[in-house]
């Protein structure tokens, strides 16, 4: 969850370094640091933001080989002492550190007893000791040496005093790449660092480490035998990463106006209007495999998991295939029956998460077929994967997923219409779905049009403690969504329940001081919904309605929001829209950093 840079090159190395940190402040932002090697090495890192590290930087810190890291708290509060790089007792050697290591706490006994001195709670600086007590003669030596005792996650790179050339790297269930440039290199943790510089890069896998200098690179395993990782150049916008720490919105805000872009680009060249289907070649299943799966299994965490519900309910209606949902990290720890004729799908924005790539892996390991659906070509999800649908809703920094999150549904709407169609759902069906496809950005921007109504709406939920988020059926995780984004970044308590369970309990805390945001889609269902708002206003309870014009909430007394209309079944998307609005504007009334909120950070990339 945190952010890894390093050059070596013809440039001084810090600047370049500070860059590419302000670049990965999304993936960690509880203190940061830089280590330099000039005449010697030079480390620099203060708690707080990347602001407070240039703040804190002499004028001149000489040298054109080093590594930076934006750290997110594990093992140890946020403070300077815990902030990477770690070194070790000569200070020769620097650390950066993405993962957690399992045996941290032995291997910080086995130092103690040989009297080395600890300065850190972390486990990272036990890493600094083993290289820099290593008998080795070459730094990649001292490294593997190194690896060779620990166990648990990582993407590291190292640097040493006296091998100022070079930056060893090595990844274990931590992302890790290398950008190639012209007689410079660079490594990092996400594209983002990068990408102003080079967009040729190389990833390495589990397992894998690598010498970088400034005239290239070399790959290796554990036992020092080389490996073939070579460098590509990767299909992306580099103006696309091009905002910044002194933008004048929130990215979430701009993230959130990208969102009909987003769903234009989602759908590009996808969709069969004449024979009303979509064409997924990623998928790398022809009609006669996709007719063969018998059940689909949706697994994410957090947002990708809620979208990941709605994709269920669309395959099932659709393709009239069993689906279903699941958070990935429970998954990967029940040692699920993995089933041949069951095609499982892994949902994730950054294509890195840590749960969801292990439970990749599991069911590969067991036989079974996965693919991807994810946003960042050449992520470890992605290459794990058998095939997939890549979501190109553009880069995404802020932690409040916005328009990932909508083109997640619009990938799975894919998939249950190619599904489908190669089953029993009608030509003419499918015809009116990709009509429907073709409309949602038009509609997403109506929605976003109305930001004015939805900010009053915001105060006056922001200044409640706690509330219920409802739905039924399609609106169930429309309503978990909308909760989710509330609870991350306004900090208020927001409780998604289906509205047919309300009597099971939660009405006991429906209250004057309790508002409920209810999601009534114009369906099957409207008149039960309908009918259970009745018994929340009954008892005083405040009332958001997110709905259609037509629908009639008769005497209600309720602040109601108006969504476009769509296919039924693509009503979940335009109804989540509004949601988005409604936190975003909630958090800024409260006063909250949107793009930064407490205890998280954009990419899981740990347990």
């Amino acid at each position: 969850m945190c952010g890894i840079v390093g050059y070596v090159g013809g440039q001084q190395a810090a600047p370049m370094l500070t860059e590419g940190l302000a670049r990965l402040e999304h993936r960690g932002y509880d203190s940061a640091g830089i280590a330099v090697i000039g005449s010697g090495l030079r480390v620099v890192k203060r708690a707080g933001r990347v602001k407070d590290l240039l703040e804190a930087m002499p004028k001149r810190i000489s040298g054109r080989t080093g590594i930076g890291h934006t750290r997110w708290a594990t093992h140890g509060p946020a403070s300077d002492v815990n902030a990477h790089p770690h070194t070790d007792a000569s200070g020769k050697v620097a650390v950066v550190h993405n993962g957690i290591l399992d045996n941290a706490a032995t291997l910080r006994r086995r130092l103690e007893d040989a009297g080395v001195e600890l300065v850190s709670d972390t486990d990272t600086e036990v890493i600094a000791h083993l290289v820099g007590r290593s008998g080795a003669e070459t730094l990649e030596g001292k490294v593997v040496d190194m690896l060779a005792a620990v166990e648990g996650t990582y993407g590291l790179a190292v640097v040493h005093a006296d091998f100022p050339d070079r930056i060893v790297v090595a990844r274990n269930g931590s992302p890790l790449l290398i950008g190639v440039g012209e007689k410079e290199m660079f490594v990092a943790s996400d594209l983002a660092a990068l990408v102003r510089h080079t967009t040729t890069v190389a990833h390495l896998d589990d397992g894998e480490l690598a010498t970088i200098t400034a005239s290239g690179f070399t790959t290796f395993r554990g036992d020092l035998s080389r490996t073939e990782t070579a460098a590509h150049l990767v299909d992306v916008d580099p103006s696309a990463y091009e905002y910044g720490a002194t933008g004048a919105e929130p990215r979430m805000y701009t993230e959130m106006l990208e969102q009909p872009a987003s769903v234009e680009r989602t759908l590009r060249g996808r969709l069969d209007e004449r024979f009303g289907t979509a064409h997924l070649g990623g998928l790398r299943m022809d009609a006669r495999e996709l007719r063969a799966v018998q059940r689909v299994k949706i697994l994410g965490c957090g947002s990708a998991y809620y979208a990941g519900q709605m994709g269920a309910q669309l395959i099932e209606e659709l393709a009239r295939v069993p689906a279903d949902a699941e958070a990935a990290s429970e998954f990967r720890y029940r040692d699920a029956v993995i089933d041949p004729d069951t095609l499982y799908v892994a949902v994730s924005q950054s294509g890195e998460t840590a749960d969801t790539l292990l439970a990749v892996e599991e069911i590969r390991r067991k036989g079974g077929r996965a693919v991807g659906l994810v946003n960042v070509v050449g992520s470890a999800i992605a290459r794990a994967c058998d095939g997939g649908i890549y979501l190109h809703a553009g880069p995404e920094t802020a932690v409040a997923s916005t328009k990932a999150v909508t083109t997640m549904f619009v990938g799975f709407a894919l998939l249950a219409l190619q599904l489908g169609r190669v089953r029993d759902l009608s030509v003419a069906d499918g015809k009116r779905l990709v009509a429907g496809l073709q409309q949602l950005p038009g509609q997403i921007e109506k929605v976003l049009a109305d930001e004015d109504r939805l900010a009053r709406v915001a105060a006056t939920l922001s200044q409640a403690q706690s509330m219920f988020f409802v739905g039924r059926v399609r609106g169930y995780p429309v309503a978990r969504e909308g909760a989710q984004k509330l609870k991350e970044i306004s900090y208020r308590h927001a409780e998604a329940y289906q509205m047919s369970e309300l009597k099971h309990g939660p009405l006991a805390l429906i209250s004057p001081e309790v508002p409920t945001v209810a999601i009534v889609p114009d369906d099957e269902l409207t008149d039960r919904n309908v009918a259970a708002l009745h018994e929340i206003a009954a008892r005083g309870g405040p009332l958001v309605v997110v709905t259609h014009e037509d629908v009639d909430l008769g005497e209600l007394s309720a602040e109601r929001i108006d969504v476009p209309r769509n296919e039924k079944e693509l009503d979940p998307l335009l109804l989540t829209i509004p949601l988005q609005l409604v936190a975003y504007h909630a958090a800024m009334n409260l006063g909250h950093d949107i793009d930064r909120p407490r205890n998280l950070a954009k990419s899981v990339t740990v347990e």
